[in-house]
């Protein structure tokens, strides 16, 4: 005879987009949309950051170079 599955999740109240795992007591967000935002968001920021420390790299270079043809 098959076991009855017991609910390990609960709403919680105040937020449709959580919810709570009776098991580990764990809080879970299930809200997916928001989450695949949330990480495009930081693909673009370090996208980004990554873009800044190139150009930051890349006037380092130009600045070797002046001062390399003013000594010259």
């Amino acid at each position: 005879m098959p076991r009855k599955k017991k609910e390990t999740h609960i709403q919680i109240e105040d937020n449709p987009d959580l919810v709570k795992d009776t098991a580990s007591q764990a809080v879970i967000n299930t809200n997916t949309s928001a989450l695949m935002n949330r990480r495009a968001q930081m693909a673009t920021m370090r996208s980004k950051d990554e873009e800044i420390l190139s150009m930051k790299k890349d006037i380092e270079e130009l600045k070797q170079l002046v001062k390399k043809l003013g000594k010259g």
